[in-house]
């Protein structure tokens, strides 16, 4: 029964790739590749406020794939950020006053974007939450949350540490009153079976955030595990476990170039992805069907991106992707 079944899939399939839908499909795949819109929809403009500070890779892969679904949707995208959270309700609040068709916004300093998202979706304009924001994307009348769930990626990471055998931690938070950082490391330290404790470092100052691990290296020897919250801090954490002569396994969140070559020669122990570029392009994606077909994912709940634990044996796959930015 399942051979037949098999077989008449698979008839329906040839027979719709040669359909006029098919050939439609490929149309726009092609229109796509070629930068050009690949719908026929209104130029509707959608723009994304996040947190982010001045200079941060990783928010370039989240604005990459929102760039490229933009393209593919026919859609203007507008992009701002400040890691301040009330520059960025502002920057919210002037979009609402542009009268944009749709928001994407991230909630790392929820209570100070409360009202601005309230604000929105009150004057009719879509919301989506990415990256940060879980728990209050919902509350604050957003469609949807895309990204991962900070608490279970957290607990990812406990897990991990133990079964590497680890007894004692170090979680670096390089933003202070960023509710996501707290959650990762809270989750991490509820299922981590040895003890962890956090770190508050400036993460607008590198060489402080390397002094900062390398002299708790140093003065505790027992720590066996340094956890950063971000690709860029791992290479700190890395000289900084060098200059303190500390046997500790540096792991991060977040992938980049440098996370992939140092998971390949083993100056990593593992690293934990949440797809950036996934969360942007899902975003606009998101805000076109909702604006063209009413639809909405997630039921209620978040989208997940993440966690995935990403190690050595994973580094050679995802070394291009990576290199060209979307991973």
């Amino acid at each position: 029964m399942r051979a037949v079944l098999a077989a008449v899939l698979g008839v329906s399939v040839l027979a719709g790739c040669s359909s006029t839908g098919g050939k439609r499909a490929e149309e726009r795949a092609q229109r796509a590749a070629e930068g050009r819109a690949a719908v026929n929809t209104p130029r509707w403009t959608v723009a994304m406020v996040t947190h982010s500070g001045d200079g941060d890779t990783f928010w370039d892969i989240v604005k990459g794939g929102a760039k490229q679904a933009a393209v593919k949707d026919n859609i203007k995208f507008l992009y701002a950020n400040s890691d301040e959270g009330q520059q960025q309700a502002q920057l919210v609040q002037s979009y609402i006053d542009k009268k944009v068709d749709g928001l994407i916004v991230t909630l790392a300093k929820p209570d100070a974007m409360k009202d601005v998202v309230t604000k929105a979706v009150k004057a009719g304009i879509p919301v989506i939450t990415v990256n940060s924001g879980a728990a209050e994307s919902k509350k604050y009348g957003a469609l949807t949350h895309i990204g991962q769930d900070e608490s279970i990626a957290g607990e990812a990471v406990g897990e991990e540490l133990d079964e590497r055998g680890k007894k004692k931690a170090l979680c670096v938070i390089h933003e202070q009153g960023n509710v996501g950082h707290e959650q990762r490391c809270a989750g991490a330290k509820k299922t981590f079976g040895g003890t962890m404790q956090n770190l508050y470092v400036d993460g607008t100052n590198m060489p402080d955030v390397q002094a900062s691990i390398e002299a708790k290296l140093q003065t505790d020897k027992n720590i066996d595990s340094v956890v950063t919250l971000g690709a860029p801090f791992a290479d700190a954490a890395v000289k900084a476990k060098q200059n303190a002569n500390s046997k500790a396994e540096i792991d991060t969140f977040d992938l980049n170039p440098k996370v992939v070559s140092s998971l390949k020669a083993g100056t990593l122990g593992f690293a934990v992805d949440q797809q950036p570029y996934l969360q942007g392009y899902e975003a606009v994606d998101l805000l076109w069907l909702y604006r063209y077909n009413a639809d909405v994912l997630g039921g209620g709940r978040p989208v997940l991106t993440g966690p995935q634990i990403i190690t050595e044996k994973d580094a050679d796959a995802l070394a291009e992707y990576t290199k060209r930015s979307t991973r």
